[in-house]
């Protein structure tokens, strides 16, 4: 990234915290309904130092990520089964197509009925959440694939082994990190709304909790801490894709 460019990825936010926070004591937005940043800051400060904060987070985190792994790992072998094998695709795309559009959080009531409201329906949801996303976009990048390629391992006497890690595999991990992405942001959309409907721990819950005692800046602190989370699992993941793709451009 060019240095104008990171000065710009500082900028826009800076901009918009300067104007929030000017708009704010200039009495234009009610603090009773809309904190300030620095109120904000204050309170994210005292969660911090009081331990809640931490806790909540690293709550939410851990179900975050076992979900994820729960729901993505699964859903990348199956992802690549079915962009190889055409009646494993046929077999199985009808229930994709219709359990997909399913909204999840509207699954969560059954999955508390089977599951109970601890861990595991938490994590169960947010695997659920990814699981269809990262499948979809993994089986769209294998299919995206010249044909030509798998011709050509075929006229060499590719086994089938070989065209899934020398063909399959590498051409389609685009997708699949595209699929990643967008899958983590649902999960913590998803996480987010499973730990407000019912939960005693997490980032969902103290914003609930906030809610319902009507303190504003908590619940800000809240969603600024949701955001962050969400742009430090992204960058995390270009890493990781950087990493797992060295030949594509930045």
């Amino acid at each position: 990234m060019r240095v104008a460019d990171r000065w710009l990825a500082v900028v826009s936010p800076l901009g918009l915290m300067v104007l929030w926070e000017g708009l704010s004591r200039a009495g234009v937005l009610d603090p009773r309904f809309i904190a300030s940043p620095s109120a904000i800051g204050r309170t994210l400060v005292a969660l911090i130092r009081t331990g809640e904060l931490p806790y909540h987070v690293g709550v939410s985190v851990e179900r975050i990520v076992a979900g994820f792994l729960l729901g993505s790992i699964p859903a990348v072998a199956l992802g690549l089964a079915m962009g190889l094998n055409r009646s494993v695709r046929a077999l199985l795309m009808p229930l994709v197509a219709a359990i997909y559009p399913i909204p999840k959080i509207a699954v969560y009531p059954l999955i508390i009925f089977y599951l109970g409201i601890g861990e595991a329906s938490k994590v169960s949801i947010v695997a659920l959440s990814i699981f269809f996303l990262v499948l979809l976009n993994t089986m769209a990048g294998v299919l995206g694939l010249d044909r030509t390629y798998f011709n050509i391992a075929r006229a060499y006497g590719a086994r089938p082994v070989d065209l899934f890690t020398t063909i399959a595999w590498p051409g389609a991990l685009p997708a699949i990190f595209t699929g990643l992405k967008l899958g983590m942001g649902f999960a913590l959309i998803v996480i987010v709304g499973a730990e407000l409907l019912g939960s005693d721990a997490g980032i969902g819950f103290l914003i609930w909790r906030s809610y319902q005692i009507f303190a504003i800046d908590v619940m800000f602190a809240g969603l600024l801490v949701t955001a962050v989370l969400g742009w430090l699992a992204t960058i995390a993941l270009d890493w990781l894709e950087r990493r797992a793709l060295p030949w594509r451009p930045n």
